[in-house]
This record gives C-alpha cells, structure tokens and sequence, in this order.
C-alpha cells in the first residue's frame, strides 16, 4: 500500500538520530493524541512505530511518551498473531478458574435471600427456625458487609507478597468453612456471627482478581476478560435458584432443614474449589512455567507504565499514602458507594418481592428470577463486546445503564401493576449487574504500580460496597408490599451515582480518551506488522509527567 513521505518507513542506522540500529526501523504517524510532554517540538502529535517480532534499540527513546526502555524494550518481540495466541493461553490458563471462583463467591455471598423464602410458612423456615423477624433477618447483610468492607484493602496487599494462588486459595478455603458453619446455627446471633465471619474471610477475592489481571492485560483489553468473568458470575442467580429450589424438597431428611444443607453444600464446594486454585492458578508473568522467557518479556513490556509489575517492592508506604491523595480514588469510591446503596437493595430483596407479588411456591419464585440472569448476561455480552471496540467513550457506558435504572424505578415507584413491577424489576437489576463490568476497565486506567494498585483497588471496591450494608435497610418490612419509599430513596440515590460518574469521567477524561484512541491506534499498527511505542502517561490528568526511574 502506497505511504505518504511523512509516512515512509526507512530503515536507518544510529548515526541517521533515529532509534534502530539498521535491522530495524522507527516511523512517525499522525494520530495526534498521546501526551506531548517531554516531545521535541517537531515530534509533537506524532507516535513511533517499529517493526515486530524484535527487540526496540534503547537509542534516543527518552523522549517518548509514556516509554520506559528498562520495562518496554520487549513489546515488539511478539508478532501481531504470536500475540494473539499468546493471549489466548494467558485467557484459558487465568479466566477460566477467577470466574469460577466469582461464580461461587456470587452464590455463597447470597444464598441468604433465597434460604430466606426457602420452605416459606413452614416450621422448617429459616426465620421460624432461628426466631428471627424479617427486619432482624435484613441485618445479616449489613453485619456480612461490615468486615467485608474494612478487610478488602488490607487483604489487597497481601496478593503480592502472598502470592495470587495462595492468598485467593486462603480466602476461598475459609470462607467455605465458615459456610459449612451456618448449617449448625441454632439462633439470630449464631448466624450473625456467621455472615461477620463469612464477610470477613470473603474479603479480597473480587479486588484481588481484578489486581492479578492488571499483571497480565492492559486496561483496554480487560473489557472482553471481564465480559468472560462477568458472564459466568451471573449464572449464579440461576444456580442459586435451581438449588434453593432442589434443596427445598429435600428439606428434613438427615436432620436437616433444606437451608442448612444449602449452606452445607455449598461450603463444601467451594472449599474443594480453594484446593484446585492453590495448584492451578497462575501468578504472575515471570512465574508461569507454560511460558518461555520471550513471552514473559513480552507480557510485561506491553503493559503501561503505571500497570504493577511483579519486579516491583511487596509493598511501599508511599504509594498509598499517594493514593489517598489522588481525587480520582475518592471519586470512583463515590461512584460505588452511591450506585451500590442505590440498587443492592433490590438485589436482596428480589426473590422477597417476586412471592409479594404473589408466586408464593420455590418453584415459580424462583423460575421468574432466571429471566433476569439471561438478561443481564445478554446486556454485559452486548455493551462488553461493544465497549472493547473502543469507538465510545467508556463512561457513556455505565451511564446508559444508570439512566435505564432510573427509569425502572419511577416504575417501581408508581406501581401501575403487577406485570410493570416485575418488568422494571428484571430490567433494574440486570442494569445494576451489568453497570460493574463496565465501570472496571476504566477504574484501572488510573491505578498505580503494585502497592498503589492494590490498595485503590481494595479502597474502590471495599467501601464502595457501604450499599450491601445500607441498601437492604432502605427495604424494611414496614414499606412492604409496593416499597414506594424504599424506591423513592433509591432513585435519589441513582440520580447521585449519574452525577459522581459525569464529575469522574470530567476529571479523567484525557487518560480515557488517549487510551481508547491509543487502542484504535495499535490495532491498525497491528495489522501493519508494527508496534507503538509510546503510551498512556495517566499523570497528565494532573498536568504532571513523573517518569518513575528508581521506583522498582
């Protein structure tokens, strides 16, 4: 294909001031979008290409944005198809075994709401069995959430040091001890105690694999392996079902009642699970012994020079004391404490709501909370693929789902009639489990090195989740049947997370949209046979470019 003069590749060697050596070339394009500080004046809106399947001459590449030659000098090892065969082992190896865990996460951390309606007017209920009201029953979300919240941060930090297998491997395998023991509660405060402990050791899973992905992918590739991750993890509505409701008819056999041996069960699986991630889950790049030393160079070299890296310190004070000084940690936290209180009510509540609307029997409850698996599957598959094409900006996303939200509820709120209900409360719901995956992507685009990374990840996703302890509390019983109170607050509370999510995206508006367009820019280098070297320097949203030299 015919190039332009501005555009012709010439191969030169390092006395033409160029960066390769005479086996290798530098070009300059036109896509004028990466940050321009520390460029020469003739270079400004301009990126530099180089040929594939070598490694980059350090020579004259100090000036090029967000280029570190000690870390990036293998990104161009790969071929563009070597590339994609790589990633596909990297995805079999790690997605696979992170989304079985978030399923069972999703099923053990909610399976309360169904054992709720389980054996319903029966002796063998839960809440008949334990003694407990239905507003006393609404706290063992909250006192779940308490130590959830206050352990996701520090148990963050653990990942490295640890190690992913080992530290993930410990979560699960406690928490599924615990699960095992709520089959033996015999009163309100031995299940409190429960969910406290459940909470506790659950902490870290969810932010300790979004962490682990920031080791292997760049920010603009987690979209498709969050749209896997996600997927799966909302199977768990309609596994939670079908249990609760095969559970339920075997309520009374072996002395059981239908909830315990859903606790039992369900622990046992998931501490069986723990073992398998102990031995098979990968760590990082340089430990994975399915790779040769080339793809682990290249693994690495590709990522951005914010992304944590395992070459780096277990941990440094520092960094999180700057991540508690970054505005755009406390507005994403702001983002999902106001979204999270908004909707998780709903969540909880749903299959409650379902039998107040009147399908009273396990059966159909739960069979009519399956569309809303479907759906919100079907909605992360479309806007996840849609979202990795990088052609809209990636808040308009999160943004949609919110205004969809909104709309739901003032639904929900005027309760026209029975099938308007249930139809807004399938579509919110979906909205609201589809509304993370969406948010991810863009959250680790501002994330820093390891400690940093671990700590604002832990931070955004702990006390964001301040709504699994207040929302069920917006649902009290005296609200009940049509919650309109319950659904006024929520909509105030929607409205504010679509006003934190257009300040966040003001804010970092620059690091989204050199990354998005960076995205676009490597795909069609790709198909060229090339490389870009230059990449996203999340410090400009700051006016500042800090090269980080020392740090690891």
């Amino acid at each position: 294909m015919p190039t332009s003069k501005t555009d012709q590749v010439s191969p030169v060697g390092p006395e033409d001031g160029n960066l390769s050596s005479s086996s290798s070339y530098i070009r300059k394009g036109k896509e004028g979008f990466v940050a321009t500080e520390g460029i020469s004046e003739d270079d400004k809106g301009k990126l530099h290409y180089v040929r594939r399947g070598q490694e980059i001459d350090d020579h004259d590449t100090d000036l090029i944005a967000g280029y570190e030659a000690d870390q990036m000098r293998a990104r161009a090892l790969l071929t563009s198809e070597e590339e994609k065969k790589l990633l596909r082992r990297i995805n079999w190896h790690i997605m696979p075994l992170c989304a079985i865990a978030f399923l069972l996460k999703n099923i053990d951390a909610n399976n309360v709401s169904n054992a709720r309606i389980m054996n319903r007017g029966s002796d063998q209920n839960i809440l008949k069995q334990l003694g407990m009201t239905a507003n006393e029953f609404n706290f063992v979300s909250t006192i779940y959430y308490i130590p959830y919240i206050i352990a996701e941060a520090p148990s963050n930090l653990f990942i490295k040091r640890m190690s992913p297998s080992t530290w993930q491997s410990r979560i699960m395998i406690t928490w599924g001890i615990v699960l095992c023991c709520h089959a033996a509660v015999k009163n309100k405060e031995g299940l409190y105690a429960a969910r406290f402990f459940l909470g506790l050791f659950e902490a870290g899973l969810f932010p300790g694999v979004i962490l682990q992905l920031c080791y292997w992918y760049r920010p603009d590739e987690m979209s498709r392996r969050l749209l896997y991750f996600y997927i799966l993890g909302n199977f768990s509505t309609v596994i939670s079902g079908v249990l609760a409701f095969a559970f339920d008819g075997v309520s009374g056999k072996g002395a059981l009642s239908g909830w315990q041996w859903l606790f039992l069960v369900e622990g046992l699986a998931t501490i069986v699970f723990g073992v398998v991630l102990f031995f098979c889950l990968p760590d990082f790049p340089p430990t994975a012994k399915w790779l040769s030393e080339k793809e682990k160079a290249f693994v690495q070299a590709r990522l951005p020079i914010n992304a944590p890296r395992s070459a780096e310190s277990n941990f440094k004070l520092r960094e999180i004391f700057a991540s508690l000084k970054d505005t755009k940690m406390w507005l994403f936290t702001l983002c999902w404490a106001t979204f999270t209180v908004g909707t998780y009510g709903l969540t909880f509540y749903q299959p409650t709501v379902i039998v107040n609307l009147g399908f009273t029997s396990i059966a159909k409850s739960q069979l009519l909370n399956i569309p809303t698996a479907v759906l919100t599957i079907s909605i992360i598959g479309i806007l996840g693929l849609w979202a990795d094409t990088a052609r809209l900006p990636r808040p308009l996303y999160p943004l949609a789902l919110l205004i969809a939200i909104m709309a739901c509820y003032s639904v929900l709120y005027t309760f026209p009639n029975t099938g308007g209900v249930y139809a807004a409360t399938i579509i919110a719901a979906s909205c609201a489990s589809s509304w993370y995956p969406m948010m991810w992507p863009w959250r680790v685009q501002t994330t820093e090195r390891a400690t940093g990374s671990a700590f604002s990840i832990g931070f955004v996703n702990s006390y964001g989740q301040i709504g699994g302890a207040l929302g069920p509390q917006i649902f009290r019983s005296q609200y009940a049947p049509h919650y309109t109170v319950s659904f006024a607050i929520a909509m105030s509370l929607v409205g504010c997370a679509i006003v934190m999510n257009l300040i966040t995206w003001y804010v970092t508006r620059r690091t989204e949209k050199e990354t998005r367009m960076l995205k676009l820019a490597m795909v069609k280098a790709a198909k060229r046979g090339e490389a870009i070297l230059e990449d996203v320097d999340i410090h400009v949203d700051r006016g500042l470019r800090q090269r980080h030299k020392g740090d690891i």
